[in-house]
């Protein structure tokens, strides 16, 4: 992660940063950031939400016309043309010559049938007559075995007449009959409007059966054979009279469609369109619909633009209050990045929330039982408080509850309820920021979430009460519940935005600062078993820079940290250095400008394996600073005591790299880094001796110039002094004298020598103090003691 955000950083001061100047860049993020924000809520400025409604529902705040507005009614158009077709009468076309065509057909069979009988026949093979009709050879038989009576034959096509007579139509054509038809007489072409109540219409197949019941009844002395096949002669003659005419009633109908006005809706600025209370009507839902359209398509300009302003301001605000804050209050970060996270927290905190409530309204839209339909009810699950305990945790808490003030108001925007939800996003942020206290653990996290979906169960009771909502037991269970799902929502997606923003921003949380005082961290382990004696004095320097930090306000976790790996460059070689020396002092055999080359390279050598192993920046930068740009200053007079004459020893050889400690805390870390060595050195570290030492080192640091860079005042460096004197006195109180169990002095001193100690000096003014107040013990013979 480290690897991506410096990738990162490198493309972005590459691309932007060198192109383009600062006075230019930081407009340009502004505008940025407000448009961003701006587009995230540009579609819910007016504030009519029609999509929450359907018919029947009731209203839950007065509806009212955002401006003058003239916008076609489709729902009422429709119904219109609707009203319209239905009204259409259909066509239908009387053609009473099919009835005599039938009854042609069937005189036309029974003469051609008595001709071929009545034909000689020329020989034996001669076929018998054919029936051209319908029924087929029984209706031949049965006509030719009454000799062709012409008088049945005039009352069967006289029957055939006059069943087939009049309107007879299609049962097919059934669904297309209304109470009024159009008429087109097919011989005249003659249009009237009839009504079918009036008129005697018969469906064929009632026709048919008619046909059949007079043939029965007219055929006396007929077989019940021959009935039939006159009946199948007969019957399939008959046909529709009356017939539907699609092509002119669709033509008909498209003349009447085109014959209706579109109907308009019309409202008048400031005009109610429905009161907290009233039914959702189809007349309501047109009206809102024609708000909704032109909040769509009309006077778009003017609302980006007002709202662009809006949120310019409250950036602009917070810009402000950041710069302030920082002034009074030492940030992590720069006020420019200060300000990036919160913004950036911001538009996150909108897209979640903008997201919460279309999921909120698809959820009411899809269920059809209360209280599961209000979409209400399930924005109360939504994660208000994410970004303000992000920037919480990260920043500062006053900033943070301006982040949930902003995230609040945008909410407003969101929700249906408006101010009632702006309440409630505010006390949601309110609760998880004052619920975190101090980020020492990852459960701290989960602590603030828990506790935010307390309130939030509490707050959303409270806003169902404030709507005048019904208060059902199903209904304050869920509000209940999506109040605390707020809550572990709100830890979720902050634990997911806390390692993202740590490494983007390069913040250093305590949490990760916790972290990395695990002793089992490979580096931690490698000084331990390597270099025990800088191990020792890191973990010594580590308290003293963490109870004087603690002195003057600082941040006591970071000094104490950033001393646990201000030596780690020691693990190049770490017999070079006094503390882990046993007795032989490899110094004593090295040209000057080697043993300095030797003790400076710790510093780069450091911050190499600082890099290599993803240390933060504001721990790494404790290797340079806690030497500052002091000299190797006993070296160098040997040095030059060993020049030939004439020579000159260039002085920058014996000067470490720097920078100067730039932060309180590295200042600290610096004095604490030369007191706990110095005060190691002494044979008799009684207060008296342990006063004077750390009076010259602080002497000396100050004249020389190193914290000229840093902050620091006189007061806090008075503090400093007391603290690390007071720590250091602790360390090294008197023991009780038990008899006969306590070696003499001298004794304990050349102990103490063999055993490998650092070299111990009788008095303070022993002490090798450069001029920049470092301890140089490097630089001591160890054949002088």
């Amino acid at each position: 992660m480290s690897d991506l955000r410096e990738t990162a950083a490198r493309l972005i001061d590459r691309w932007i940063v060198q192109r383009i100047p600062p006075r230019v860049l930081k407009p340009i993020g502004f505008v940025a950031f407000t448009l961003v924000t701006t587009l995230l809520l540009g579609g819910e400025f007016l504030r009519t939400r029609t999509e929450n409604y359907r018919e029947g529902d009731i209203i839950r705040a007065t509806i009212i016309a955002p401006a003058d507005i003239t916008a076609p009614d489709e729902r009422e158009t429709e119904r219109r043309r609707a009203a319209a077709i239905e009204a259409v009468r259909p066509v239908w076309r009387y053609e009473p010559q099919r009835a005599a065509s039938g009854a042609q057909r069937f005189r036309a069979a029974w003469q051609d049938l008595q001709r071929q009988a009545t034909e000689p026949k020329r020989n034996e093979t001669d076929a018998e007559p054919v029936w051209a009709g319908e029924g087929g050879d029984r209706v031949a038989r049965s006509i030719i075995a009454h000799r062709f009576d012409m008088a049945t034959l005039d009352r069967l096509v006289r029957l055939l007449r006059e069943v087939n007579d009049g309107y007879v139509y299609d049962d097919g054509d059934a669904d297309k009959l209304r109470p009024e038809i159009r008429l087109i007489d097919g011989r005249t072409g003659a249009q009237t409007i009839i009504s079918t109540a009036s008129m005697r219409l018969r469906p064929l197949s009632g026709a048919r059966q008619a046909l059949r019941s007079r043939i029965n009844s007219a055929l006396d002395g007929w077989s019940s054979e021959e009935r039939e096949a006159m009946v199948a002669a007969l019957v399939p003659l008959l046909t529709p009279t009356l017939v539907f005419d699609p092509q002119a009633t669709e033509v008909a109908r498209r003349e009447a469609l085109a014959s209706v006005p579109p109907a308009v809706i019309t409202l008048k600025r400031n005009q109610v369109i429905a009161r907290e209370g009233d039914t959702v009507t189809d007349r309501v839902l047109a009206q809102l619909e024609a708000v909704r359209t032109y909040a769509a398509t009309q006077r778009r300009s003017h609302h980006f633009i007002g709202l662009f302003v809006i949120i310019a301001a409250l950036y602009l605000t917070a810009w402000r209050f950041v710069q302030k804050r920082s002034a009074s209050t030492s940030f992590a970060l720069s006020p420019e990045r200060a300000f990036m996270l919160l913004a950036l927290s911001v538009i996150v905190q909108t897209v979640l929330m903008r997201v919460g409530f279309l999921v909120a309204d698809s959820l009411g839209s899809q269920n059809l039982h209360p209280p599961v339909n209000d979409p209400t009810l399930w924005t109360f699950s939504i994660p208000f408080a994410s970004a303000a305990l992000l920037v919480a945790i990260l920043v500062d808490t006053q900033l943070a509850f301006l982040t949930g003030l902003i995230t609040a108001l945008f909410a407003g925007l969101l929700a249906p309820n408006g101010m009632l939800m702006t309440f409630y996003a505010l006390t949601s942020s309110s609760a998880a920021i004052y619920g975190i206290r101090r980020y020492r653990e990852r459960q701290s996290v989960t602590i603030a979430g828990l506790f935010a979906g307390a309130v939030n169960a509490v707050m959303a009771v409270a806003v169902m009460l404030a709507a005048q909502q019904p208060l059902t037991l199903n209904a304050c269970l869920l509000a209940v519940a999506c109040g605390a799902a707020s809550g572990l929502l709100t830890t979720i997606f902050t634990s997911g935005g806390l390692p993202i923003n740590e490494s983007l921003f390069g913040i250093l949380t305590d949490v990760k600062l916790l972290e990395l005082s695990n002793a089992d961290l490979p580096i931690l382990s490698q000084l331990a078993m390597r270099a025990p004696g800088t191990n020792q004095h890191s973990h010594a320097v580590s308290q003293l820079a963490e109870d004087a930090c603690r002195a003057i306000g600082a941040n006591a976790l970071l000094a104490r940290i950033g001393a646990l790996y201000h030596d780690i460059g020691k693990l190049a070689r770490p017999e070079m250095f006094v503390e882990n020396q046993t007795c032989e002092n490899p110094h004593d055999r090295l040209p000057p400008a080697q043993s300095a080359r030797i003790l400076i390279h710790h510093i780069t050598y450091g911050l190499h394996l600082a890099k290599e192993i993803g240390l933060p920046k504001q721990i790494a930068d404790f290797i340079p600073q806690h030497h500052g740009t002091r000299t190797l200053h006993f070296f160098l007079r040997k040095a030059q005591a060993e020049a030939a004459p004439g020579e000159t020893v260039d002085e920058a050889l014996f000067r470490y790299p720097g920078p100067k400690p730039q932060s309180k805390e590295a200042a600290v870390m610096m004095l604490a880094d030369s007191c706990e060595a110095a005060v190691r050195s002494l044979a008799h570290p009684d207060p008296e001796n342990i006063r004077v030492i750390v009076g010259r080192i602080f002497d000396a640091v100050v004249s020389d110039g190193q914290l000229d860079e840093c902050d620091l005042s006189l007061r806090e460096l008075n503090k400093i002094k007391e603290a690390i004197t007071h720590s250091l006195i602790a360390i090294y109180h008197p023991r009780v004298d038990y008899p006969d169990f306590n070696a003499p002095a001298e004794a304990l001193s050349r102990a103490s020598l063999d055993a490998g100690r650092a070299t111990v000096y009788e008095k303070p003014s022993q002490v090798p103090i450069s001029k920049g107040g470092e301890v140089e013990d490097e630089a001591v013979p160890r054949s002088l003691f």
